[in-house]
Protein backbone atom coordinates (compact mmCIF):
# COMPACT_ATOMS: atom_id res chain seq x y z
CA UNK A 1 0.00 0.00 0.00
CA UNK A 2 1.22 3.38 -0.92
CA UNK A 3 0.43 6.43 1.16
CA UNK A 4 2.06 8.80 -1.24
CA UNK A 5 -1.09 10.81 -1.90
CA UNK A 6 -2.64 10.50 1.54
CA UNK A 7 -3.04 13.69 3.53
CA UNK A 8 -3.24 13.50 7.30
CA UNK A 9 -3.91 17.17 7.77
CA UNK A 10 -6.82 19.06 6.20
CA UNK A 11 -6.49 22.81 6.23
CA UNK A 12 -9.78 24.67 6.35
CA UNK A 13 -9.67 28.43 5.93
CA UNK A 14 -12.09 30.55 7.91
CA UNK A 15 -14.49 32.67 5.93
CA UNK A 16 -13.92 36.40 6.33
CA UNK A 17 -16.45 39.21 6.16
CA UNK A 18 -16.01 42.14 3.78
CA UNK A 19 -18.06 45.30 3.35
CA UNK A 20 -18.42 47.16 0.04
CA UNK A 21 -19.86 50.65 -0.36
CA UNK A 22 -21.90 50.74 -3.57
CA UNK A 23 -22.40 54.51 -3.70
CA UNK A 24 -21.71 55.81 -7.23
CA UNK A 25 -20.17 52.52 -8.40
CA UNK A 26 -20.89 50.82 -11.72
CA UNK A 27 -22.98 47.64 -11.38
CA UNK A 28 -20.87 45.38 -13.62
CA UNK A 29 -17.52 46.36 -12.17
CA UNK A 30 -18.60 45.89 -8.59
CA UNK A 31 -20.40 42.61 -9.43
CA UNK A 32 -17.27 40.99 -10.89
CA UNK A 33 -15.27 41.79 -7.79
CA UNK A 34 -18.00 40.52 -5.49
CA UNK A 35 -18.36 37.28 -7.47
CA UNK A 36 -14.62 36.70 -7.21
CA UNK A 37 -14.67 37.14 -3.42
CA UNK A 38 -17.76 34.93 -3.02
CA UNK A 39 -16.11 32.12 -4.98
CA UNK A 40 -12.84 32.43 -3.04
CA UNK A 41 -10.64 33.16 -6.04
CA UNK A 42 -8.56 35.62 -4.00
CA UNK A 43 -7.31 32.82 -1.73
CA UNK A 44 -4.38 30.51 -2.46
CA UNK A 45 -6.53 27.53 -1.38
CA UNK A 46 -9.14 28.10 -4.12
CA UNK A 47 -10.75 24.96 -5.49
CA UNK A 48 -13.60 25.35 -7.99
CA UNK A 49 -15.71 22.52 -6.58
CA UNK A 50 -15.75 23.69 -2.93
CA UNK A 51 -17.16 26.68 -1.13
CA UNK A 52 -14.02 28.43 0.05
CA UNK A 53 -15.31 31.97 -0.43
CA UNK A 54 -16.01 34.81 1.97
CA UNK A 55 -19.07 36.79 3.01
CA UNK A 56 -19.76 40.12 1.34
CA UNK A 57 -21.97 42.95 2.66
CA UNK A 58 -23.01 45.65 0.20
CA UNK A 59 -24.31 48.95 1.57
CA UNK A 60 -25.83 51.84 -0.40
CA UNK A 61 -27.16 49.50 -3.08
CA UNK A 62 -29.79 52.11 -3.96
CA UNK A 63 -27.01 54.43 -5.26
CA UNK A 64 -25.52 52.01 -7.81
CA UNK A 65 -25.17 53.29 -11.37
CA UNK A 66 -24.98 51.96 -14.90
CA UNK A 67 -22.73 53.36 -17.60
CA UNK A 68 -24.38 55.14 -20.52
CA UNK A 69 -28.16 55.08 -20.84
CA UNK A 70 -28.62 51.58 -19.47
CA UNK A 71 -30.62 52.79 -16.46
CA UNK A 72 -33.36 53.97 -18.85
CA UNK A 73 -32.97 51.35 -21.59
CA UNK A 74 -32.01 48.03 -19.94
CA UNK A 75 -35.02 45.76 -19.49
CA UNK A 76 -35.31 42.92 -16.98
CA UNK A 77 -37.80 40.12 -17.71
CA UNK A 78 -39.39 37.62 -15.36
CA UNK A 79 -41.97 34.91 -15.90
CA UNK A 80 -44.73 34.24 -13.39
CA UNK A 81 -45.27 30.66 -14.57
CA UNK A 82 -48.58 31.25 -16.33
CA UNK A 83 -49.02 31.27 -20.10
CA UNK A 84 -48.38 34.69 -21.62
CA UNK A 85 -47.33 36.27 -18.37
CA UNK A 86 -43.86 37.64 -19.02
CA UNK A 87 -43.38 40.78 -16.93
CA UNK A 88 -40.87 43.35 -18.15
CA UNK A 89 -39.40 46.18 -16.14
CA UNK A 90 -36.87 48.92 -16.91
CA UNK A 91 -33.78 49.04 -14.69
CA UNK A 92 -34.75 52.40 -13.17
CA UNK A 93 -38.13 51.05 -12.02
CA UNK A 94 -36.55 47.88 -10.63
CA UNK A 95 -33.95 49.95 -8.77
CA UNK A 96 -36.70 52.02 -7.14
CA UNK A 97 -38.83 48.99 -6.27
CA UNK A 98 -36.06 46.62 -5.09
CA UNK A 99 -32.73 48.45 -4.71
CA UNK A 100 -30.47 45.39 -4.41
CA UNK A 101 -32.11 43.18 -7.02
CA UNK A 102 -30.07 44.46 -9.97
CA UNK A 103 -26.78 43.76 -8.22
CA UNK A 104 -27.99 40.36 -7.02
CA UNK A 105 -28.96 39.35 -10.58
CA UNK A 106 -25.59 40.53 -11.91
CA UNK A 107 -23.62 38.56 -9.31
CA UNK A 108 -25.84 35.49 -9.74
CA UNK A 109 -25.03 35.41 -13.45
CA UNK A 110 -21.31 35.31 -12.65
CA UNK A 111 -21.47 32.37 -10.21
CA UNK A 112 -21.66 28.66 -11.11
CA UNK A 113 -25.09 27.38 -12.17
CA UNK A 114 -25.29 24.64 -9.53
CA UNK A 115 -26.01 24.09 -5.87
CA UNK A 116 -22.56 25.50 -5.13
CA UNK A 117 -23.40 28.78 -6.86
CA UNK A 118 -26.67 29.05 -4.94
CA UNK A 119 -24.81 28.49 -1.68
CA UNK A 120 -22.22 31.12 -2.57
CA UNK A 121 -24.95 33.60 -3.48
CA UNK A 122 -26.34 33.08 0.02
CA UNK A 123 -23.12 34.59 1.37
CA UNK A 124 -24.04 37.94 -0.19
CA UNK A 125 -25.93 40.49 1.91
CA UNK A 126 -27.30 43.61 0.20
CA UNK A 127 -28.70 46.67 2.00
CA UNK A 128 -30.18 49.82 0.48
CA UNK A 129 -28.84 52.25 3.08
CA UNK A 130 -25.82 52.65 5.34
CA UNK A 131 -27.16 50.49 8.17
CA UNK A 132 -26.50 46.75 8.41
CA UNK A 133 -26.81 44.27 11.31
CA UNK A 134 -23.39 42.63 10.77
CA UNK A 135 -21.22 44.83 13.01
CA UNK A 136 -20.35 41.90 15.37
CA UNK A 137 -18.64 40.10 12.44
CA UNK A 138 -16.22 43.05 12.12
CA UNK A 139 -16.27 43.29 8.31
CA UNK A 140 -13.19 44.66 6.60
CA UNK A 141 -13.63 47.34 3.93
CA UNK A 142 -13.14 46.16 0.37
CA UNK A 143 -12.78 48.40 -2.67
CA UNK A 144 -12.64 47.63 -6.36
Amino acid sequence: MSTLFRSDKVVKAEAEWFIVDGADKTVGRIATGIASVLRGKRKPTFTPHQDCGDYVIVINADKLKFSGNKMDEKVYHRHTGYVGSVKSEVAKELQERKPGEILKKAVKGMLPKSHLGRKQLGNLRIYAGEEHPHAPQQPQPLSF
